[in-house]
């Protein structure tokens, strides 16, 4: 049983029993997952986005040393591997890297800001809807130009 600041055990107070037991109920679902003090807000979200574009983006530089190492080693291995990304479908990993890297970056400028600014923490909520608001302005530059030539539109 999990007991909030506010109940009691004490007989006599609120009938003996603490308000999660009235009414028939035994326990209370906590309003949040316990250990955390993420409610899914936006400070979160740009957690967890900035973890996952960073990982992105590592793991796009892991493999692109790799394919220019490979100059060095077989220029026939090399022009072949580049043959390989000439399709659609890379041309859409190249979009999506292009919306990671600006979203990582904005969103490290922000990250910044909250440790360095003595209003950061309190307009951080602010600052990642400006963020977004700045990514999409610069998706909307991006985007369309680069479909056109990788679909060649």
């Amino acid at each position: 049983m999990s007991l909030k600041s506010t109940d009691s055990l004490t007989p006599g107070a609120s009938g003996g029993l603490p308000p999660t037991q009235k009414a028939g109920k035994r326990f209370s679902m906590p309003k949040r997952p316990a250990g955390t003090v993420y409610r899914g807000r936006e400070g979160m979200w740009s957690w967890v986005l900035h973890r996952i574009t960073g990982v992105a983006i590592y793991f796009f530089l892991l493999v692109h040393i790799l394919d220019t190492a490979l100059v060095r080693v077989s220029p026939e291995g090399y022009n072949a591997v580049m043959s390989t990304y000439k399709n659609p479908i890379m041309g859409l990993g190249e979009l999506a890297l292009v919306a990671a890297i600006g979203f990582h970056a904005l969103n490290g400028l922000r990250i910044i800001l909250i440790d360095f600014w003595s209003v950061g923490t309190r307009n951080q909520r602010l600052m990642f809807w400006i963020v977004i608001a700045l990514w999409a302005v610069l998706m909307l530059g991006f985007a369309p130009r680069h479909l056109m030539h990788i679909f060649g539109g």
